[in-house]
């Protein structure tokens, strides 16, 4: 007799997520975790959650100062750098901490799946920390908006912008959908004060709530389920996850964060743009040469740029559908095959964030 649906997705829930196994003893004491080539996967994702706790703290502290309005935003940011003791610092260590955290998250993703991290009965983990990678992509989209000068709005326009093109594609019926989507993310029919206030909301309220509720997911089901065993073959050893491994951890999270406050203090993250693009947003002025997203969205970007639009929302859409569903898709699959596809997939992205526009001038001249 065939088991109900609801009996069914019951037992799933329970297997995946084995609350009998909710003690200290299991969780901490009697864990192990692997040691093989793909080791340094496991310590990936705890830097990625080192880093977001430096922009939780950041975060708040720039907050005492910043305005979310347009008309103080730009001068609220350059009050934050050039007058707030330690401000200059405070803000780079936020802007750099991000990029190294959306780097370790897309990392940790990679090397999860040359290590088939989602197999049987890690899918729920698996599905947290796909969700956790497009939530970490959120908040880099939101908060590029927030200093208001000529770069972050002219780029947000341009992300805007690719949700109305989706309208072209649709039957004539939903073809105002799209312009619908966007005018609601924008706030209203043209970037501005309502558009700021969506983002600065999403930035520091919405997306956070998310975060912190998916990331116990994800970090609760590594505990109960342990380190995923990464390879075929048997481990060289196994370390104790208490204490070796998380005094390990411990110590990349130090040279990480000498690595960041050295950086911060030397290199302000603003030093990375010609100044034209920092000036303030002016909404009767001309777009400044040069406009362009973050460098962890140019794989997308230039792509976007030199192909039809349909091709890449099919190859998007596919390709978020199928690293949801990668352990189901990826059952069978042997490991080395995953190691094939995920150093693939990292090949492109480093040729496309550090060459795409080498290669986007190439070809339109």
């Amino acid at each position: 007799m065939k088991q109900p649906l609801v009996s069914t997705l019951f037992d799933f829930i329970a297997s995946r997520i084995p609350l009998h196994k909710l003690d200290v003893r299991h969780m901490i004491t009697e864990k192990e975790v692997p040691v093989h080539r793909m080791s340094w996967g496991y310590y990936v994702g705890g830097l990625a959650l080192f880093f977001f706790i430096i922009q939780v703290f950041t975060g708040m502290m720039l907050l005492f100062y910043y305005e979310p309005t347009v008309s103080e935003a730009h001068e609220s940011v350059e009050y934050i750098t050039h007058f707030v003791t330690m401000g200059a610092l405070i803000r780079n260590l936020h802007a750099w901490s991000a990029s190294f955290m959306i780097f370790c998250v897309i990392a940790h993703m990679l090397s999860a799946l040359a290590m088939k991290a989602f197999a049987k009965p890690r899918e729920i983990t698996w599905i947290a920390g796909v969700l956790l990678l497009l939530i970490t992509f959120g908040f880099g989209f939101t908060g590029y908006l927030l200093p208001w000068n000529q770069i972050a709005v002219n780029a947000t326009k341009v992300g805007l912008a690719s949700i109305d093109q989706m309208g072209q594609y649709l039957p004539a019926a939903l073809s105002h959908l799209a312009e619908d989507v966007r005018v609601t993310i924008q706030g209203a029919p043209a970037i501005g004060q309502a558009t700021l206030s969506r983002f600065f909301a999403l930035h520091v309220v919405i997306l956070p709530l998310m975060v912190f509720g998916v990331i116990g997911l994800h970090v609760l089901s590594v505990q109960l389920h342990g380190m995923s065993p990464g390879i075929e073959d048997k481990p060289r050893r196994k370390d104790k996850f208490f204490p070796i491994f998380i005094l390990k951890d411990f110590k990349e999270w130090g040279i990480a964060f000498l690595v960041l406050f050295i950086l911060s203090l030397c290199l302000p993250f603003d030093s990375l743009f010609p100044y034209p693009l920092l000036e303030p947003y002016n909404a009767l002025g001309s777009t400044p040469d040069g406009i362009k997203p973050e460098w962890y969205f140019y794989f997308v970007y230039y792509p976007m740029e030199l192909l039809p639009f349909w091709i890449i929302i099919v190859v998007m859409t596919l390709a978020t559908l199928g690293l949801f569903a990668a352990p189901w898709i990826f059952k069978g699959t042997s490991h080395k095959t995953m190691r094939w596809i995920a150093s693939a997939i990292a090949a492109y992205m480093i040729i496309m964030t550090l060459f795409g526009e080498n290669i986007y001038h190439a070809i339109k001249g």
